[in-house]
């Protein structure tokens, strides 16, 4: 069994915080639980100013601080409480736990790995294997339902528009297709805001921060996923400049937490091969899977997906894990493929060229010169400034956007109908103050192009000419990027045409994303890269060796390295998408450049986005100012900690009055000839002792084995969901909370322990590396009582760091 442990900073996300008054910004201590021969150490050394801040404190719930420290504005009104953590997910506020990879090691776990046979072994590497199978089968027909869907609706909303104008019926058909936009938007956002909140936005922020070991409940909900799935096809449909390849990252991550529940026994829908799965560091492995699974459906690019979940999403990789996760991109390009060769028969409606965005750019042998090379670097540093600008707009228009989400549904729902009039009025309006173009007379494609797709729209011009504008605006963002990608077609678009679409584009993506809509980040970035890349190459156009298609690729790399931060992964889906390997020197160059330059400025997308909604991620690399502190300066008491053969009535006096969800376990005489740490036992595990009622009427050692005949390892497995046992759940008799539990038999008597004076870098560093939820600190001075603190996550965050140490934050 890989058990999971329980973090002392949250509860689970169902229970309601436990609520203490606020005396000078500090928690003030609920009144403790008669010990009846427990532990309990104030640490004289670390309680600041009288704060309870025990394991669970989160004094970033507290604390706000000016434009010199960490500030979060989108959490200004988060609720005060001493259990957990308050984070966005998506448009949701909610509380939030840590995960925790350690294998819990007691009697249980022992016994059963004693009593695992071959046999077993072998159901859970197969079922694993089916596991990720199955992951990569889903989220390939999900990508492909999408796209699917996206393709039918919008052709029927443009289509309807285009013979509306072909009558010339041009309010009629503004009226079509702003309405048709305006009911899509508004149901993606009613769905958003009443079923599943937290579905709104990218996704990926989310599933970097679970993968890191952020869990709420309602991150990968099954709600989640229903939203997730419709909110993005109808966000699509409705012509918001956003994309559905971050939403499908998270939907492959909330597909992968579906299948990894290890069943439900509420609905009876499970065996017991599922059992393996009910633990943290499998589902982590299914959940990483599925991120790089959502990449492959969204781009057709199975190894850019690997290289984006081993880049971009894990906190934690290791070689087989790299198998897996290429196993499960393999099964989703294998079933894109098939079903996209049944609908060249003609079978799916609209579908067509529009969809799983694919260009191939390989007809052709690029050759560059040095000016080439010169214009790249200076592409280069476009997209590192044009990214880092980007990023900093949009951590604005975010915190304004907070403003309004806070009041509710109603006024999500509006926000995103208003973009939405902003975005049909721009589309809509803009292609009217763009030239007609005459038809090339040497075009292979149809011109003027009657219909859906393609790159000469007619739109409100006479025959025989096209409007440049429309046939950018007019199209899916897909069949948007196929025109500016497309080579051979070097005066096809003016340069006014792609300086207003560049501009449309760069702002409607800033002011779209944070709408209650699942919205991607990548298309509206690929769109804006793509335009002034096409302008650079149609200004070289007379001296450089390069089509202006292939200038477009790499001001799309070029804008992706400056907002994004990922290269190789990048890099990769670029290649993918195009078919193009000749360009491989040139895009990774662009990349480094651009990402060099917007690294000077501010961090990626993603990472500020992750800070912004408070979650507490924890970076691979420690913060400078840590090395000036030790584990012992930041872990402060009391600490509530257990007896080896506790009274229950304390047990659930301390479960009741606290939200801690891990405990230590100290021995003293007569248990032991001198105060001993026996190790840590977790709350979820206390709630299911409490339940089986093994008590004992007399305060005796004993070998635990009646609690192993009474239960299994996987009694004590983690629920699915988020829905364990509760400490309400229980009920006990006077003559019962006076009995004794012996806590032997489930204590984790292996723990990871730190000495208090250890530098904490490398506490911090240790803590993110093992994926731990509980560092434990002893002391270095012998004759002292056997533990200090419990260092969590929470306690390595800078705002509780500045908060206990002002000083660190002025000259750091």
């Amino acid at each position: 069994m890989q058990a999971e442990a329980q973090e002392e900073e949250a509860a689970s996300a169902t229970l309601p915080p436990t609520r203490t008054a606020i005396m000078d910004g500090h928690h003030s201590p609920p009144a403790q639980p008669d010990r009846g021969g427990s532990f309990n150490y104030d640490i004289e050394s670390t309680d600041v100013g009288g704060a309870w801040a025990g394991p669970d404190a989160s004094s970033e719930a507290l604390l706000r601080y000016d434009d010199d420290g960490p500030r979060e504005p989108l959490l200004r009104k988060r609720t005060v409480n001493t259990t957990s953590q308050i984070a966005i997910v998506g448009a949701n506020v909610c509380p939030i736990e840590s995960l925790d990879y350690e294998i819990v090691e007691n009697d249980l776990f022992k016994q059963d790995w004693r009593s695992r046979k071959k046999k077993q072994i072998f159901q859970y590497i197969v079922l694993k294997w089916t596991l990720v199978l199955l992951i990569g089968l889903f989220t390939g027909l999900v990508g492909f339902f999408n796209n699917l869907a996206v393709e039918n609706i919008a052709g029927f909303k443009l289509l309807l528009t285009s013979e509306l104008m072909l009558k010339q019926r041009y309010f009629t058909a503004f009226l079509a297709y702003g309405g048709c936009n305006l009911v899509l938007a508004a149901t993606a956002a009613a769905i958003c805001a009443y079923i599943a909140p937290a579905a709104a936005g990218s996704g990926i922020p989310e599933v970097k921060a679970y993968l890191n070991g952020v869990d709420a409940y309602s991150i990968l909900a099954p709600s989640t996923l229903f939203v997730k799935i419709f909110g993005s096809i109808l966000g699509v449909s409705a012509g918001f400049v956003l994309g559905k390849e971050g939403p499908m990252v998270h939907t492959g991550a909330c597909i992968a937490n579906l299948l990894g529940q290890g069943g439900s026994r509420k609905y009876h829908l499970t065996c017991n091969w599922l059992r393996y799965f009910k633990n943290d560091r499998d589902r982590r492995d299914l959940i990483t899977c599925g991120s790089a699974a959502g990449v492959a459906a969204a781009f057709r690019a199975p190894v850019g997906g690997v290289l984006f979940a081993l880049e971009e999403a894990a906190s934690w990789w290791r070689s087989a894990l790299l198998w897996r996760t290429f196993f499960t991109t393999a099964v989703v390009a294998v079933v894109l493929r098939g079903l996209i060769e049944l609908c060249r028969s003609g079978k799916c409606g609209l579908f067509g060229q529009g969809g799983l965005i694919m260009f191939d750019l390989s007809a052709t042998i690029p050759t560059y010169s040095t000016q080439d090379v010169i214009a790249i670097i200076v592409l280069g540093i476009i997209g590192g400034v044009f990214g880092g600008l980007f990023n900093f707009l949009l951590d604005r228009i975010l915190r304004a956007y907070s403003f309004i989400n806070e009041r509710g549904a109603p006024y999500k729902i509006l926000l995103t109908i208003t973009i939405s009039i902003i975005t049909s009025a721009c589309s809509y309006g803009l292609p009217w103050l763009a030239p007609c173009t005459p038809c090339p007379v040497d075009t292979v494609e149809e011109c003027p192009t009657i219909g859906r797709s393609g790159n000469f729209k007619n739109f409100q011009c006479p025959p025989g000419q096209y409007n440049g504008l429309a046939s950018l605006f007019f199209n899916t963002n897909d069949d948007a990027i196929r025109n500016l990608f497309s080579s051979g077609t070097e005066k096809e678009f003016h340069m006014s045409t792609l300086f207003t679409f560049f501009t449309a584009i760069y702002c409607l993506g800033l002011v779209t994303y944070g709408i209650a809509v699942p919205s991607g980040l990548f298309i509206p970035v690929i769109l804006a890269g793509a335009t002034y890349g096409r302008i650079v190459g149609t200004l070289l156009g007379p001296i450089s060796d390069l089509d202006p298609g292939r200038f477009a690729l790499l001001g799309a790399a070029s804008f992706l390295g400056g907002t994004m931060r990922m290269t190789v992964s990048v890099c990769v889906i670029l290649l993918e998408l195009t078919n193009d390997l000749h360009m491989l020197p040139l895009v990774m160059l662009v990349l480094l450049i651009s990402k060099t330059i917007a690294d000077s400025f501010n961090k990626g997308v993603y990472d500020q986005i992750v800070v912004m909604k408070g979650l507490p991620f924890l970076e691979a690399h420690a913060e400078p100012y840590m090395r000036h502190l030790v584990a012992g300066d930041v872990v402060s008491g009391p600490l509530i900690s257990f007896s080896g053969v506790e009274k229950v009535g304390n047990i659930v006096q301390a479960l009741r009055i606290t939200g801690h969800n891990g405990f230590p376990v100290v021995d003293e005489p007569p248990l032991s000839e001198a105060p001993e740490l026996v190790g840590l036992v977790l709350r979820s595990h206390l709630l299911v002792l409490l339940k089986g009622k093994t008590f004992m009427k007399e305060k005796v050692k004993t070998s635990g084995s009646f609690v192993l005949q009474r239960f299994g390892a996987f009694d004590f497995a983690k629920a699915g969901s988020g829905k364990g046992l509760k400490i309400e759940d229980l009920d006990f008799t006077d003559e019962e909370m006076d009995m004794y539990v012996d806590l032997h038999p489930v204590t984790n008597t292996s723990p990871y322990t730190v000495v208090e004076t250890m530098s904490l870098a490398k506490a911090a560093v240790l803590l993110r590396a093992l994926g731990l939820r509980h560092l434990l600190v002893v002391p270095k001075i012998p004759g002292r009582p056997p533990i200090v603190g419990i260092l969590t996550r929470h306690d390595l965050m800078p705002e509780h760091i500045h908060g206990l140490f002002p000083k660190l934050r002025k000259s750091h």
